[in-house]
C-alpha cells in the first residue's frame, strides 16, 4: 500500500475479521492476481487492472466470493449480455453508497443513469413509492440475473411479480378478466403514470380500448341513440367501474359482469 492508498480499508472488502473478504485471504492479490512482478517494477501491465480486461472477466473474479443465489444467474443475464461488469455499479475501493458498495449515493440514482426513462416516471402523479423510500428498484427486480427478461425477482412472469404483493389479485377466479389474465401491465404501468392507480389510460376510454361497442342500453357507445327512449342512460365520460368494480375477476354468481 506504499503506492495505493487505504480507501479499502474503511469498505466491506477491507474487514479482516470477515474471513469471505479479500483482506482476510490474499489481500489485494485475492482480486488482481500475483503483484510480485507488478510490485518489483512498478510496471501497471503487469498486475490485472479491472478497468483494462474484458467485463466478463471482471464479473468472473467477483462471482468467485459473490455466487450465493442472489448472483447465482449473472452469466447470461440482461446485464452480462450487454456486457456490463460487476464494476458498472458497484465500487470496490470508494463506494458512495451506506450499502451495497454502489457508485451512486442510492439505487434510484445508480439505476438512472441507464433507466433514465423509466426513472423519470417516478415523477408523474401516480407512481411506486420508491422516491419516498418505501421500495426500491430491486424490491422488484434482481439486476444480477433472474430467470426472466425482465429481472424480476419474483415468478417468471409479470402477473406473478405483481401479485407477490398484491396477493388478493391472484385468482384464480370463477369469471376471469381477459386483460388481468393476460397481464397486468395490459391495464397498468408499473413505474408511473399520469392517470389514478398507475393506469395506462384514464377511464372509461381504457376499457373503451377491447369493449368498442357496449352490452348497454342504447347510448352514445354503440354508435347510434334511440330518440325519446326511456333507457338511453347517459353514461358517456362516467367511470365504468362504478358499477363493475371486480374487474380483477369474480367469484360471485353475478360475476359473468364484473358487477359487486
Amino acid at each position: 500500500m506504499t503506492c495505493h492508498d487505504e480507501s479499502l480499508e474503511g469498505t466491506r472488502h477491507g474487514h479482516a475479521f470477515n474471513e469471505r473478504t479479500p483482506a482476510a485471504a490474499q489481500g489485494c492479490e485475492s482480486c488482481h492476481g500475483p503483484g510480485r512482478a507488478h510490485a518489483d517494477s512498478g510496471d501497471p501491465t503487469l498486475i490485472s487492472r479491472f478497468t483494462q480486461i474484458r467485463p466478463a472477466d471482471v464479473s468472473a473474479v467477483c462471482t468467485t466470493c459473490h455466487n450465493r443465489a442472489e448472483h447465482a444467474l449473472w452469466e447470461g443475464s440482461q446485464h452480462d449480455q450487454r456486457n456490463l461488469s460487476c464494476i458498472t455499479c458497484h465500487s470496490v475501493h470508494a463506494p458512495q453508497s451506506e450499502r451495497g458498495q454502489l457508485k451512486a449515493r442510492s439505487q434510484i440514482a445508480l439505476c438512472s443513469t441507464c433507466h433514465r426513462n423509466v426513472t423519470n416516471r417516478q415523477h408523474r402523479f401516480s407512481h411506486m413509492p420508491v422516491r419516498e423510500g418505501t421500495l426500491v428498484c430491486t424490491s422488484c427486480h434482481n439486476p444480477h440475473g433472474s430467470t426472466n427478461v425482465k429481472l424480476l425477482r419474483a415468478g417468471t412472469t409479470v402477473d406473478e411479480s405483481c401479485t407477490s404483493c398484491h396477493a388478493d389479485k391472484r385468482g384464480p377466479y370463477l369469471w376471469e378478466h381477459a386483460p388481468v389474465s393476460e397481464s397486468c401491465v395490459t391495464c397498468h404501468e408499473p413505474h408511473g403514470s399520469n392517470n389514478d392507480r398507475l393506469l395506462v389510460s384514464k377511464l372509461p376510454f381504457l376499457c373503451q380500448r377491447c369493449h368498442v361497442t357496449s352490452r348497454h342500453p342504447p347510448t352514445v357507445y354503440d354508435g347510434y341513440l334511440l330518440n325519446n327512449s326511456q333507457n338511453a342512460n347517459k353514461i358517456y365520460g362516467r367511470a365504468c367501474t362504478n358499477c363493475h368494480q371486480l374487474i380483477h375477476g369474480s367469484n360471485a354468481p353475478s360475476g359473468k359482469a364484473f358487477l359487486r
